[in-house]
C-alpha cells in the first residue's frame, strides 16, 4: 500500500462553504522515493506547486522504487493516479505501446522543452511523440580516491592504456583497482555499456539495445575483449557478487580499493562512510577508440500522465511546473542531482559541477542498459555480464545464450 499524505492547498476562509469551493479539484500523484533527500526534494516542490495553484488539492501516494514498479501496471490499469513517477527510454515503452500514458506532445510543443529540455527529448519519444516531462539526471563515471592516486604519483587516466597502467600501479601496491558489487547486477551493466559506448559508440549502444544487432556481433564480442583486460589480471574486488553496491562501498572507503564507476548518487555513501571531499575526486570513462564521440550514462526521473487519468488539465500543469528552470534548480539542489532544463542552474557541489559538464558536453545520453533494452533482455543481460566477470572463459556460450533470448524477446 501506498502512504498517503494530503497537502492543504487553499487558504482557509472564515466560511466553510467558501473554503470548500476553493477546492475544486483533486489531484493525485504517486512518486517512487521515500528516501530523505528525494522525498524533501518532491515534497517541497508540491508544496510550491500548491501555494501557485490554490484551487488544486494535492494528494501524493509515496512508495519505494521496488514496489512501485512492482505495481505500477496494476494502478495504470484499474486506479490511475493523474500524474505517476517513471523511466524514460524502453522502462516506458510499455505502458505507451498498451495505451496506459498519455501523448503529451502538444504541452512539449507549447512550453517549448524541444529547446529546453533538448538533451533528454530523444528518450522521450517513443512513435515520434513525447510522454512525459523529465525532472532530474545524473552522471556516472569513475569515482576514485584522490589520496591513493596522489601517494602513488597516479594521474587521472584519460585513455584505456592510461587506466589499465593505472590499474597495474595500484595491483602493484596492493590495491585492487576497482571496486564493484553485482549481486543485484544493474552495477555490471554500467561498466558494460561503458565499455561498449567507449569502443563502438551511442549508436551500437542503441542497436544493442533495441535488438537489431547481436550478442555475439564482432563489435559487442570487441567490448568483452576490453572488459576481459581488466577482469583477468585481478582488477575488480573479490567476491564482488555477495554484495550490493551499498557493500562495495566499505573496500572503497578503507583503501582496499581505489575506484568505483558508478552513478552520482553514490556520493552520500562515501561521505557517510568516513571519506572527506579532500580524499575522493571524479574523473569521466576515458577513450578507448580514438576520436569516438563521448557518449555518457545519465539516467533520467520523469512525471508521466496515465491515459486512465481523472484530472488530466491539472497533470498538465504539474507537467510543466516540474520542467521549470527555477523548480529544477531547487529541487536538484535538495536532492544533489542535476537538472536537465537548460535554463536551470546546477549546484555548486564539485561532483555536480563536473557532472555537468560531462553531460552537457556528450555527443549521446544513454539512459543505461536496463531502461534502455526491454526488462526480459536486460534481466538476461546482466545476468550473463555478472557470469561473464566470474568465468570470463564462458564468453562464447554467454553471448550465443543472449542471442537466443535475445530473437525470442523482439520477435
Amino acid at each position: 500500500m501506498f502512504h498517503k499524505t494530503k497537502v492543504a492547498v487553499a487558504a482557509f476562509a472564515a466560511s466553510t462553504i467558501l473554503a470548500s469551493a476553493a477546492l475544486s479539484a483533486d489531484l493525485v500523484i504517486n512518486f517512487d522515493d521515500p528516501n530523505p533527500g528525494p522525498k524533501k526534494g518532491f515534497e517541497d516542490a508540491v508544496a510550491k506547486f500548491s501555494a501557485e495553484n490554490p484551487d488544486i488539492n494535492v494528494i501524493v501516494n509515496i512508495n519505494d522504487r521496488e514496489a512501485h514498479k512492482t505495481a505500477i501496471r496494476n494502478f495504470l490499469s484499474a486506479d490511475a493516479p493523474d500524474v505517476t513517477s517513471w523511466y524514460p527510454g524502453n522502462r516506458m515503452g510499455p505502458f505507451v505501446d498498451a495505451g496506459l500514458f498519455e501523448d503529451v506532445s502538444d504541452l512539449w510543443e507549447e512550453q517549448g522543452f524541444g529547446e529546453t529540455l533538448s538533451a533528454i527529448k530523444p528518450t522521450m519519444t517513443r512513435d515520434g511523440k513525447q510522454w512525459g516531462v523529465p525532472y532530474t539526471y545524473y552522471q556516472w563515471g569513475i569515482y576514485y580516491r584522490k589520496d591513493i592516486f596522489d601517494n602513488l604519483g597516479i594521474e587521472e587516466p584519460t585513455t584505456w592504456d592510461e587506466l589499465l597502467a593505472a590499474s597495474a600501479k595500484l595491483k602493484e601496491n596492493g590495491v585492487t583497482p576497482f571496486t564493484i558489487g553485482t549481486k543485484f547486477l544493474w552495477t555490471a551493466a554500467g561498466v558494460f555499456d561503458y565499455l561498449n559506448l567507449r569502443t563502438n559508440g551511442y549508436d551500437v549502444h542503441n542497436a544493442l539495445t533495441a535488438g537489431e544487432i547481436k550478442y555475439t556481433d564482432p563489435r559487442i564480442k570487441a567490448t568483452f575483449e576490453k572488459w576481459q583486460e581488466l577482469v583477468e589480471p585481478g582488477y575488480f574486488i573479490e567476491n564482488h557478487a555477495t554484495m550490493s553496491w551499498q557493500d562495495a562501498v566499505a573496500p572503497f572507503a578503507n583503501g582496499e580499493a581505489a575506484m568505483y564507476v558508478m552513478g552520482n548518487f553514490s556520493v552520500d555513501a562515501y561521505k557517510n562512510a568516513g571519506l572527506t571531499y579532500d580524499q575522493i575526486d571524479y574523473f569521466q570513462f576515458p577513450e578507448i577508440t580514438p576520436g569516438l564521440p563521448r557518449a555518457e550514462e545519465a539516467p533520467a526521473d520523469a512525471f508521466f500522465i496515465p491515459s486512465g487519468a481523472k484530472n488530466k488539465e491539472d497533470a498538465r500543469k504539474f507537467l510543466a511546473f516540474v520542467a521549470r528552470p527555477d523548480v529544477q534548480t531547487e529541487w536538484n539542489a535538495t536532492i544533489g542531482q542535476l537538472p536537465i532544463n537548460s535554463e536551470a542552474t546546477a549546484g555548486d557541489d564539485k561532483f555536480i559541477q563536473e557532472g555537468f559538464a560531462t553531460v552537457s558536453t556528450a555527443a549521446g545520453l544513454a539512459q543505461f542498459y536496463d531502461r534502455d533494452a526491454p526488462a526480459e533482455m536486460a534481466k538476461a543481460g546482466m545476468e550473463g555480464f555478472q557470469e561473464f566477470m566470474i568465468k570470463p572463459d564462458r564468453l562464447d556460450k554467454i553471448l550465443e545464450r543472449l542471442d537466443k533470448i535475445q530473437a525470442r524477446v523482439y520477435k
